[in-house]
């Protein structure tokens, strides 16, 4: 489920760039755009939360005040730091330069996810990751070279990579507390924080302009509710799963679905270049799957215990439910277990 979280994730994410399009189409502004959709968003979160209250849960053991205040804060302050700051700084690049050349640099993130990861203790480079890494961003360079020539913008490079720094620095602040808390909390969180943030800058430099086509509503709800709110529950799920690396490679898939999504909504064709690095990206969610057996059993030594119990009563063997292994830790995530607790 993880990988298939991650992916589904990136799919969603992927779609924002053509309801954007569409939007701006419309006469909706940058700053308009990302407070509406970060407000509706942080709204639908907490209707969710109201209607299903099982889906809250304390973020830390009873009897721990600070502990559940600083988890609600990281929450927020992902939310308010990481997604308002990396959307502005994305905005303003898109101001100077292609898109394409954009996209580019702002999935420099897998890497640096990566790199930091492992550099922090939370992950482990193995060769198959290591391998998915190196196809998955060569996929990803064809894809978007394969759109034709592109322009650099000094300042709007060092904005775009500015971007791809606070996404690395929000993948993995979140993978030390998407343990601690439910996903649909914690994205309330992260919703509500970026919100708050954008309307505090919009009352600072005069407001939004909401004087757009009605058909711009239209597009603003489907990235609130497809791009956001899924798109982010799909994520967190999944990182909770896979951990910081592996969420991170396998959105590179993203940019393979925006090139597709906008050929067949938006006339744009691909080229061969671009058809091929999908099937590199693709190939390396493939990679990420292989694991041998001895490192499974490795991975999962409860689960291993278990067999061998049941095996010694001459019961028939069965497998942990998925809920209980996602529970389990992966080597090298202790460092982030231990830090929430």
């Amino acid at each position: 489920m993880g990988p298939a979280l991650c992916l589904a994730s990136a799919a969603f994410f992927g779609a924002m760039a053509v309801f954007g399009k569409l939007a701006y189409q419309a006469g909706v502004s940058p700053s308009a755009l990302l407070l509406i959709r970060f407000g509706l968003a942080a709204v639908l979160l907490a209707l969710i939360l109201l209607v299903r209250p099982e889906l809250r849960r304390r973020p830390a053991p009873a009897g721990r005040a600070a502990g559940r205040f600083r988890v609600y804060g990281v929450g927020l302050g992902l939310g308010a730091v990481g997604y308002a700051l990396q959307a502005g700084l994305y905005f303003s690049a898109l101001e100077r330069m292609d898109a394409s050349l954009l996209s580019l640099i702002l999935y420099t993130y897998p890497v640096l996810v990566t790199l930091a990861a492992v550099a922090l203790g939370r992950d482990r480079l193995t060769p198959a990751r290591a391998a998915a890494l190196v196809v998955a961003s060569c996929g990803t360079l064809l894809v978007l070279l394969g759109a034709g020539a592109m322009s650099l913008h000094p300042v709007a490079a060092v904005l775009a990579f500015g971007s791809a720094v606070t996404y690395t620095v929000y993948i993995l602040v979140s993978d030390t507390v998407v343990h601690r808390m439910q996903p649909v909390p914690l994205a309330a969180l992260v919703m509500t924080g970026a919100a708050a943030a954008l309307g505090v800058r919009a009352l600072a430099t005069g407001g939004v302009d909401l004087g757009f086509e009605p058909v711009g509503w239209l597009w603003l709800a489907c990235m609130a509710v497809v791009s956001t709110v899924l798109a982010m529950l799909a994520f967190f799920a999944g990182l909770r799963r896979t951990g910081p690396s592996t969420a991170s490679i396998l959105s590179t898939f993203e940019p393979v679905v925006t090139t597709a999504l906008a050929a067949l909504t938006l006339g744009e064709m691909l080229s061969p270049v671009q058809l091929a690095g999908g099937v590199l990206v693709l190939s390396s969610v493939v990679v990420l799957q292989i694991r041998p057996t001895g490192l499974a059993e490795r991975h999962h030594p409860g689960r291993r215990r278990a067999d061998r119990r049941h095996a010694g009563r001459g019961e028939r063997l069965h497998s942990v439910s998925p809920a209980q292994a996602a529970r389990e830790p992966e080597p090298g995530r202790g460092a982030v277990t231990a830090g929430a607790s």
